[in-house]
């Protein structure tokens, strides 16, 4: 399985836009790839998020990202998602990870 994480500032008073906006956002995710998505929000530095999302493969997401970055609709909700952020701390962090099991 691959993951992706990023982390970011969110705005104190923006925690209800950003949260709607996440969720029309993976939706349009879903309309071209599985992926299930966690959102976490630091208990210590409340603006500080992280994102982590689960996809089949790295391969999969590779092909699918193409089209999703295509989509009208996410470059719209990511204009938005930037306005969000905290604008000392705008820079969105991203990793990448593979799932390893040690059964």
């Amino acid at each position: 399985m691959f993951v992706k994480i990023y982390c970011y500032h969110i705005k104190s008073d923006n925690t209800e836009a950003y949260l709607t906006l996440q969720k029309e956002a993976a939706a349009i995710y879903r309309k071209y790839i599985d992926s299930e998505t966690t959102y976490l929000q630091c208990k210590e530095e409340p603006t500080k998020w992280m994102e982590m999302t689960k996809y089949a493969s790295e391969e999969e997401y590779n092909k699918k990202i193409v089209l999703i970055n295509e989509n009208q609709e996410i470059n719209e909700l990511y204009k938005t998602f930037t306005k969000l952020l905290v604008e000392e701390k705008s820079e969105v962090l991203e990793e990448n990870y593979f799932i390893v099991r040690n059964d």
